[in-house]
């Protein structure tokens, strides 16, 4: 006999918090990047892959977008070759590019596929090279603070074919996107997974843009996790850049956040993969848990400026 019951009330209040939201964003556009980093936990990428698998199982249509980093360097290591890195950027030279395939298009592509088989993740895997998804040119070298910089086997994106995702999103199927790519004469080039997601959501005209990361989102400090930036728009991106409130690793990042806003990506988040149900919290919630970015703050609702205050 049950002599007992927990109270729902808890979760019927957070059902009724979200329902604004799921309204809101259902059948839209979500563009998610996730670091190598957090693909080395594997209790956090079962944390980040049913968070994504909630967005999904809710009408929203989602895409990842995945690095590799940390798995790039310990594979190269591995192999004697020692990993290289200018303003964040990864030097890919002709023996890399063979370990970039593997690690990418293969180790982590599948397992990340295979983790959405278990939360039941209706996934796909695919890369720009795939069906011309992403259209590339090898990176020439760049000036790099007087120096001249052959960053090797990268590429610059030229085009995107939205049309290749569309279909899959169409079909009620998650993209599982690796950001490989190649030129027109199919040599495979590596590109910054930033990049790629930033060019994605504008190609999609995404709703949001969210890249998990390992800090709590953008810091005004870096040495201080304590000053996080709320909210900001694309005149305090310049600003904080300016101050140099971004480490090697945030550079791309910036630059891809601009890219995707001027691209018609509305609100782009930088959130930690590292707090608890970030994602989620991020997109049902007026606090959310990182840095929002916009075009330009005035756009904001009063209870996105401030959403102590306020409700949804």
């Amino acid at each position: 006999m049950v002599t007992h019951r927990s109270d729902p009330s808890a979760t019927v209040r957070a059902l009724r918090g979200a329902a604004p939201y799921v309204r809101l964003y259902k059948g839209k556009v979500f563009v998610i990047k996730a670091g190598g980093a957090v693909f080395s936990d594997p209790v956090g990428t079962h944390s980040l892959i049913q968070q994504i698998g909630i967005l999904h199982n809710l009408g929203i249509k989602v895409v990842l977008v995945h690095g590799g980093g940390p798995q790039l360097d310990q594979m190269q290591r591995s192999l004697g070759i020692e990993p290289r890195m200018v303003k964040g950027r990864r030097v890919t030279d002709a023996r890399s590019i063979d370990v970039t395939t593997m690690v990418l298009n293969g180790l982590l592509n599948t397992r990340i596929l295979a983790i959405c088989r278990q939360l039941g993740v209706d996934a796909i895997g695919i890369s720009g090279v795939d069906a011309g998804l992403i259209r590339a040119r090898r990176r020439p070298p760049v000036d790099v603070d007087g120096e001249s910089v052959d960053y090797g086997f990268v590429g610059d994106v030229l085009a995107v074919d939205p049309s290749v995702i569309t279909r899959q999103l169409e079909a009620g199927l998650m993209p599982v996107v690796s950001p490989l790519s190649a030129d027109d004469d199919g040599c495979v080039l590596n590109i910054n997974a930033d990049t790629v997601a930033a060019r994605l959501g504008a190609a999609l005209g995404a709703e949001k843009l969210i890249l998990c990361t390992g800090a709590p989102g953008i810091l005004e400090d870096v040495r201080d996790p304590g000053s996080l930036v709320s909210y900001t728009d694309l005149g305090g991106l310049k600003r904080l850049e300016a101050a140099g409130s971004f480490a090697d690793g945030m550079l791309p990042k910036a630059t891809a956040i601009e890219g995707a806003i001027r691209g018609g990506v509305r609100r782009v988040h930088v959130i930690s993969y590292k707090a608890a149900d970030s994602v989620l919290a991020e997109v049902f919630t007026n606090e959310g848990t990182g840095t929002l970015i916009v075009e330009d703050i005035g756009a904001l609702t009063p209870a996105e400026q401030n959403p102590a205050g306020m409700g949804p």
